[in-house]
């Protein structure tokens, strides 16, 4: 994790020319694997102990490791989650999740082992020691859920799907906001890649326009975005608008049909 981030924020360069985001990505998918690992590894011995029980000893100096396990783990996951939000780092978060899992771990085990040394305590002739591979099944499916939802973060990012829907929407809103300087626009691409975000869209201006105003526009649109999203790289294509709107162009069409007719007599004229 720690190489990861420190990768991802190396600037572009010729080799890397949109950077090196992914590679937290990619760490994210590493992690998950592990994760799984695990999970996989404790299922098993839980199912060893389940079908050849075993007497356990010490059960109470046993709770309390788990216990100052799961106490450290717990504030040092809920920093990592803290700042990997903070940052939008893919890397950090799923290191975060790796120790939460321990804290998962822990606490079934924890729990598990204290209700043995209960039981053996107060009704010896009962037999829950299969209490604890059962907690520890128990705990494996939780820690699966986590590695599953982390998998699907990191792969989304990896095979460049879109921003979420509510970043999209904040982004048209933008573009809404100028109207009637922007007629139009359409082919509004996004995608991430670590914590940095790339979006492309085509816009539509008058075809009078000159190209230093038409140039502030892009420029003002791209800093609203980066204030709002460090780093994030902003392409914007210009294209006259001559109220000749084809099928494409009128699917981010933002005038009347009765402004597409003055535009277009504009034009001609």
């Amino acid at each position: 994790a720690y190489y990861s981030v420190r990768t991802s924020g190396i600037p572009a360069d010729r080799e890397h020319p949109f950077g090196h985001g992914k590679i937290e990505n990619i760490s994210g998918t590493v992690e998950a694997i592990l994760i799984f690992l695990a999970a996989g590894w404790i299922i098993f011995e839980a199912a060893q102990k389940i079908v050849r029980p075993e007497p356990l000893e010490m059960a109470a100096w046993g709770a309390a490791v788990m216990l100052l396990s799961a106490v450290v783990n717990t504030f040092v996951s809920r920093k990592l989650f803290r700042v990997g939000k903070e940052t939008d780092s893919v890397a950090l978060i799923a290191d975060g999740w790796h120790l939460r899992t321990d804290v998962y771990t822990s606490a079934g085990v924890m729990t598990a082992l204290a209700v043995i040394w209960a039981a053996d305590l107060l009704a010896p002739e009962v037999n829950l020691h299969w209490v604890d591979p059962a907690a520890a099944i128990g705990v494996a499916l939780l820690i699966i859920k986590a590695a599953w939802d982390l998998t699907q973060q990191s792969a989304r990012d990896l095979l460049d799907v879109q921003l979420p829907g509510e970043e999209i929407a904040w982004i048209e809103s933008l573009i809404l906001q100028r109207k009637p300087v922007v007629k139009g626009y359409h082919q509004l691409r996004t995608r991430k890649s670590g914590h940095f975000r790339f979006v492309e869209v085509h816009i539509k201006v008058d075809s009078k326009m000159t190209v230093e105003a038409s140039h502030r526009i892009t420029q003002e649109f791209a800093r609203e975005i980066r204030e709002r999203f460090p780093g994030a790289s902003v392409t914007t294509h210009v294209e006259p608008c001559d109220g000749s709107c084809g099928t494409r162009c009128l699917e981010g069409c933002l005038l009347t049909e009765a402004e597409r007719s003055v535009a277009a007599v504009r034009t001609v004229t």
